[in-house]
């Protein structure tokens, strides 16, 4: 009986082996902006940032002077002399965040949509000390161990930053809100490894800061797998195997117009009744960013779907989101 209880437990892991290698297809899909309103207003300018000795302000104006999508560059920036010059002409002070009120007045003279202000906070470190334990040889054939201590620190240095951004002409705030970030670093007497300046770190947690407040306020890609099936859900001849080994073969190398050509050989030679082809012939639109084509392939293949299919249930839902997410993406790229 124990015997037998080891055999059948081989066997359950062995499928479980064999189910976790399903060849899989990489999706890229665009992703709509977090910040929905920031669209609306593409004309920007960054103000110098309150307390910013690191420079988070400028880092910010170059990503998002830098960042394109399909070619094209997201944003207008308007240059941040000719609001420091309406500021000091009307008599106006920043005080890192600017208010809406004075975002309105400065905005509209120099043609900007939105401003991006700021305050930045200082950056903190703190030191632990502790002890790890190590060892060495006795003799020389190291026969025994020695185990003994060395000191060691730990540095966490952290940043944070108040940013917002207001509408020029509806005067209100579009975005608010305080990022911040850390990073741990150790080091021990033994070792050749040296902890990083406060201030050296500082600039590297602003550049991620950057990095993730303009995240928030573009469209982006998210890349993600999808499975594909392998295996016949109804019998199949010996060539309708064949097909649908070939055409697998086909989409892992790339090939998708084939693979495409031999699963719809696949759909007419199982009378339209197998949802396998239907189903890959849907990976390989959506894969092709054809999401329309590919949510008739996923339905055809849940029509035919008598018992629940992970992959086929979990393709409608995602269908259906990533078409609702590329036409939000394209409102935002189009304003």
């Amino acid at each position: 009986m124990k015997q037998k209880n080891i055999y059948l437990l081989l066997i359950s892991l062995g499928l479980i082996f064999i189910n976790g290698c399903a060849q899989k297809v990489g999706m890229k899909a665009l992703e709509p902006a977090q910040v929905d309103r920031v669209s609306n207003t593409k004309k920007i300018t960054v103000t110098n940032f309150k307390n910013d000795s690191i420079g988070l302000s400028n880092k910010i104006e170059a990503d998002l002077a830098g960042f394109s999508i399909e070619g094209k560059n997201y944003f207008t920036i308007i240059g941040r002399n000719d609001f420091n010059k309406i500021l000091t002409e009307q008599k106006l002070q920043n005080s890192g965040l600017v208010d809406p009120k004075t975002a309105t007045e400065v905005g509209q003279l120099i043609g900007a949509e939105a401003i991006i202000s700021g305050n930045v906070g200082r950056a903190t470190a703190e030191d632990t000390y502790f002890y790890e334990k190590r060892s060495r040889c006795a003799d020389k054939k190291c026969t025994k161990l020695v185990y003994y201590n060395v000191r060691c620190k730990k540095r966490i240095v952290g940043l944070s930053a108040e940013i917002r951004i207001v509408d020029v002409e509806k005067g209100d705030i579009i975005f608010a809100d305080t990022l911040d970030d850390s990073n741990v670093y150790k080091h021990c007497s033994d070792d050749q490894r040296i902890i990083p300046s406060t201030e050296i770190v500082a600039q590297k947690l602003a550049r991620d800061i950057a990095s993730k407040f303009t995240y928030k306020l573009t469209p982006h890609y998210r890349h993600f797998d999808v499975s594909l099936l392998e295996d016949p859900d109804i019998d199949y001849t010996d060539k309708q195997e064949e097909l649908l080994k070939v055409s697998l073969e086909y989409i892992e190398k790339g090939r998708y117009e084939k693979a495409e050509v031999l699963l719809k050989r696949l759909v007419d030679a199982t009378a339209s009744q197998s949802y396998v082809p239907f189903y890959n012939l849907g990976v390989i639109s959506e894969a092709r960013g054809k999401y329309n084509e590919a949510k008739e392939y996923y339905t055809y293949a849940d029509n035919l779907m008598v018992e629940p299919v992970d992959e086929i249930n979990d393709a409608v839902v995602r269908i259906d989101k990533l078409i609702k997410r590329r036409d939000k993406t394209r409102q935002q790229i189009s304003r």
